[in-house]
């Protein structure tokens, strides 16, 4: 069995745990901010995680942030609207900054291996919740959210460990097929990963085998949770079609989907976030509460 294919995720056994808090990096009336590190399959991963004032336990969520270049990345970016809704609803959120992303161990050969280690980050981010012992997280009711290409970390995630999560939302998604998101994002810039990444598992004509076992849609029937998405028709950056054609893999596998989207919406979400915050509150407080 390749270990760099979905398959490969999910016969190894994953950990997570030792989560930790740090600084404190705000509070406000409704949560405190504090800085995180927590254990991923041996890496330590650090994050942002904001705890409600009040009575706990509270319910907790993942979140699975977009590309950044890990260069320019800074702890706790990419996900700054949500975070702070979330917390304000009632919910522990836990950001994941990925490895390599800030404060986080470096893992050398992720991009050639198509990052399928931001899958382990964001199973071991749930692992260690539930593990932490902490009075005012529950550990039994745990969702999901990813942006962009977090999104295609949610998609792995559920197929790789259906029933760690609740329940998953997902805002403006990348393609759940690897091969269609490299001949978008990378092929045309020139990024040499693409090259290393061919050298190392072949092209989808010279090893169709890898490029299947490396799409959650090939596994879709592992699903056990709900999933919301969230798209725009114009977005210019992940186009509508992508999430289309996973909501239609979704429910032809009989699996609990819904696709909203959003008129004249782009990629980031504006004048309609607040609606589509609304209805992720919404989703979890039916999945989660």
């Amino acid at each position: 069995m390749n270990p760099v294919s979905i398959p490969g995720l999910i016969a190894r056994p994953h950990t997570g745990s030792d989560l930790r808090l740090g600084a404190v990096l705000a509070r406000t009336a409704a949560y405190t901010s504090h800085a995180v590190t927590y254990e991923a399959d041996g890496l330590t991963i650090s994050g942002i995680m904001n705890i409600p004032e009040g009575e706990g336990p509270f319910p907790a969520l993942v979140l699975a942030h977009g590309y950044i270049d890990p260069a320019v990345y800074t702890t706790g970016r990419g996900l700054a609207r949500e975070q702070d809704l979330l917390a304000r609803e009632g919910y522990v959120v836990l950001h994941t900054d990925y490895r390599n992303h800030a404060g986080s161990d470096d893992d050398p050969d992720n991009d050639v291996n198509l990052r399928l280690g931001y899958t382990e980050d964001v199973i071991g981010a749930a692992l260690a919740l539930r593990d932490s012992g902490r009075p005012e997280i529950d550990g039994d009711r745990i969702g999901l959210l990813g942006r962009s290409m977090g999104g295609g970390v949610v998609y792995n995630t559920l197929v790789v460990a259906p029933g760690l999560f609740d329940a998953a939302v997902v805002f403006a998604p990348v393609s759940s097929r690897p091969a269609e998101n490299i001949d978008h994002f990378q092929r045309p810039g020139g990024d040499p990963i693409v090259a290393e990444i061919e050298a190392a598992h072949g092209t989808p004509a010279s090893n169709p085998v890898f490029w299947r076992e490396v799409s959650p849609l090939t596994y879709v029937d592992r699903v056990t949770e709900p999933l919301l998405i969230h798209h725009g028709t114009a977005d210019d950056t992940c186009p509508l079609a992508w999430s289309e054609r996973t909501t239609t893999e979704f429910e032809a596998a009989g699996k609990d989907v819904r696709l909203i989207k959003y008129p004249g919406e782009g990629h980031t979400f504006g004048p309609q976030w607040p609606t589509s915050m609304h209805r992720t509150v919404s989703f979890f407080a039916t999945h989660l509460r």
